[in-house]
């Protein structure tokens, strides 16, 4: 187990990072919101109840993919069933969850979040809304993993956003890239006489095919 623990330490950090700039970027609110990564068959994931600025070394939290804690003193957080349920059901290596505030008002006025951007493409596609249920719970597990099939990101009613991806990075740049769509949505939307225009799903598959080649190529 100490081995293994050692072996987690640079997964641990990069997760208090990633949770630290939640707060740092205005996502989430003292302790809202939750972050994890897996591991093989280990999640770490941030404890219940503890402000991020506080986790260090010692407090790292691992639990295996049936939620039994494997390393660590501490609770892991409330949410714990919505992040397993996305690494059982997805690819997910990594899951950020927020209350970011632009998002969580969009998820109270629509379903799905109007393609108003191409950057939607990114996520799949237009970002659906997870119907409301109580935190912490199976049920809102199970919704939330129906409004993420063939999407890397969603809504979810009265209570913030959640987005996985292959990294940390990865899955932050999609909350980030979420809140800032819905943003854009409600700045629109709120013109008054105005509807915004939105993208076809014909125009989401031409940039979701140029997005797979976008980037740096390696030269070796």
């Amino acid at each position: 187990m100490r081995q293994d623990w050692q072996a987690w330490q640079g997964h641990w950090r990069e997760l208090v990072t990633t949770a630290r700039r939640t707060v740092a970027d205005g996502l989430v609110v003292g302790t809202s919101g939750n972050v994890s990564v897996r591991v093989g068959d280990t999640v770490l994931v941030t404890p219940s109840g503890v402000p991020y600025d506080r986790l260090g070394p010692n407090e790292l939290c691992a639990v295996d993919l049936d939620g039994r804690r494997t390393a660590g003193d501490l609770s892991p957080t409330s949410e714990l069933p919505l992040h397993l349920s996305i690494y059982r059901g997805t690819d997910a290596t990594a899951v950020v969850h927020t209350h970011a505030v632009h998002a969580t008002a969009v998820s109270t006025l629509v379903d799905e979040l109007p393609a108003i951007h191409y950057m939607t493409a990114a996520l799949g596609g237009p970002v659906r809304v997870a119907p409301y249920a109580t935190y912490g719970s199976d049920e809102l597990a199970a919704h939330t993993l129906m409004a993420l099939r063939e999407r890397t990101g969603c809504l979810l009613r009265n209570h913030g956003t959640i987005t996985y991806g292959r990294s940390l990075d990865q899955a932050y740049d999609r909350t980030a890239q979420l809140e800032w769509m819905c943003r854009v949505w409600l700045a629109a939307s709120s013109v008054p006489g105005r509807t915004p225009t939105v993208l076809s799903p014909e125009e989401l598959a031409r940039v979701a095919d140029r997005l797979r080649g976008y980037g740096q190529r390696s030269l070796s």
